[in-house]
């Protein structure tokens, strides 16, 4: 008896937790980039260079503390490699690299999220959730040329609030809309994906989707605004 309370405890114990798992293409839209904002010039890294799409990859952890409430931890690596030549004087972060140089850029943006989250509405067919998100942003974008490397990096805390709405609206198949998103005088940012759910099990399910990533920051330091596209492809396991 004893031994089927502890397994008891322990097996709904690890039904809290859920491992969200994506991958995919990514492919750049705009990325426009000026270092510093008042005598850096504006380039575009995906217009003026040539930006490959590359596979990515991101996880999620969340833990259920009871029916309504959900903490989870999440990370999202991000880099996209560019080259090409722009005709004309690029000054970025202080470097001068002359017209129709050779360039190779690289722009990394790596995210690190907490997040809680409050179910307003959960049953089995509709799940409608809200909360608020601490992200930590580490950020560098770089331009090399002509034996010359430039770099910019931030590290920075970004207030997000988080949402969440899923509808089984067939049996095993379902929509998902969820994603981070706030906007200020200096710049916004917004995480988004809707994807379509297939689950074969209470335990276990996969989606497909699209995911937009888009924002940036309008201040002395820096002007950068991005648009990144994501084709996804996941899978989330109950433990």
């Amino acid at each position: 008896l004893i031994a089927i309370i502890i397994f008891t405890s322990y097996a709904q114990a690890l039904n809290r937790f859920s491992l969200d798992l994506e991958s995919g293409m990514v492919f750049s839209g705009y990325n426009d980039v000026q270092i510093p904002r008042s005598t850096g010039t504006l380039i575009s890294l995906s217009k003026e260079l040539k930006t490959d799409a590359t596979i990515f990859f991101r996880a999620k952890l969340t833990y259920a503390i009871s029916d309504k409430h959900r903490l989870s931890i999440f990370y999202a690596p991000l880099q996209l490699k560019g080259s090409g030549k722009i005709n004309q004087e690029v000054n970025f972060e202080g470097v001068v690299f002359p017209a129709d140089t050779p360039l190779k850029s690289i722009y990394r943006f790596d995210s690190y999220r907490l997040s809680y989250q409050y179910k307003i509405y959960n049953t089995d067919k509709l799940q409608v959730g809200i909360g608020l998100t601490a992200k930590i942003r580490d950020a560098a974008i770089s331009l090399e040329g002509a034996d010359t490397i430039s770099e910019k990096t931030n590290t920075g805390f970004v207030p997000l609030i988080n949402f969440r709405l899923g509808w089984m609206f067939a049996d095993k198949i379902g929509l998902l809309l969820e994603g981070d998103a706030l906007a200020a005088p200096q710049g916004r940012a917004e995480d988004v994906l809707l994807a379509l759910q297939y689950k074969p099990s209470p335990n276990f399910g996969l989606k497909l989707g699209y995911r937009i990533l888009e924002g940036g920051s309008d201040v002395e330091e820096v002007y950068s605004f991005t648009l990144i596209n994501y084709l996804v492809i996941g899978a989330i396991l109950t433990l």
